[in-house]
């Protein structure tokens, strides 16, 4: 039986007793390519990290291919790629080769050496990103698209089976946005991972997910991208909790 990748059922949250999250209902179909949009302030950093196992519900529970996120023995399914943007240090002394290698810590442990598979691992994970020419340059010296191939290698190269991204856009410009979400597409469709993007950018999204959701404290929407896109400003805005005007992308 295939299980899904996330299942969430009655999911709250709040922090110092203000609702972030209430009653949540949803799943991640294994395979799926699902976008998760809404205002900030509207749950969706909150809903990864319940996902993430780094915080607890509230209310519900929350499955990660049916096995619950607290008793989860298998944390290599699941990996996760950060905003950037706002949390590397492009002075950091490491190498590319050495920020991929990091995603295997947890297998592995710290201060252990590595052996001829798990470098095999290593090289095999930045060559999936298109990156293998830059193995050994100083991550510090890559463009913001190319540092994120790069941390999207960190998260592949234990070969987890979900893929978590938090807003891995921002901060990069429109042409390699879009070969990003390329990029993403490939994973999903050759590799046949199960991608869970949070994203604003609802334009590019939307030509590449396999589902929309739209969080707001509630789940406002869930369904195809064809569904979402056919929804109007008022729809959104009610949504939203303000004015939304739907900008297009196709340029």
């Amino acid at each position: 039986m295939e299980y899904p990748a996330v299942t969430m059922k009655n999911v709250s949250y709040a922090y110092e007793n203000k609702t972030v999250l209430d009653q949540i209902n949803f799943e991640v179909p294994k395979g799926a390519f699902m976008g998760v949009v809404g205002p900030n302030g509207g749950g969706k950093t909150t809903l990864i990290k319940l996902i993430l196992g780094l915080l607890k519900p509230d209310q519900g529970s929350i499955n990660i291919f049916n096995e619950n996120v607290d008793k989860l023995q298998d944390r290599n399914k699941i990996g996760f790629v950060s905003q950037k943007a706002n949390a590397f240090n492009k002075g950091f002394p490491a190498t590319v080769y050495e920020v991929v290698s990091s995603g295997l810590t947890a297998t592995i442990g710290y201060f252990k050496f590595f052996n001829k598979t798990h470098k095999d691992k290593i090289l095999h994970a930045i060559d999936q990103v298109g990156m293998l020419e830059y193995a050994y340059e100083n991550i510090g010296n890559l463009s913001g698209g190319q540092q994120q191939r790069i941390f999207i290698a960190r998260a592949l190269v234990s070969d987890p089976d979900l893929i978590i991204l938090d807003e891995p856009t921002v901060g990069i410009d429109y042409e390699n946005v879009k070969r990003f979400y390329e990029l993403l597409n490939q994973l999903h469709q050759k590799q046949h991972k199960t991608l869970l993007l949070v994203t604003h950018d609802t334009g590019t999204m939307t030509e590449y997910a396999t589902d929309i959701v739209c969080l707001n404290k509630t789940l406002h929407f869930h369904g195809k991208p064809e569904e979402y896109t056919s929804l109007t400003e008022k729809d959104l805005s009610q949504f939203y909790g303000h004015p939304v005007n739907i900008v297009s992308h196709n340029h």
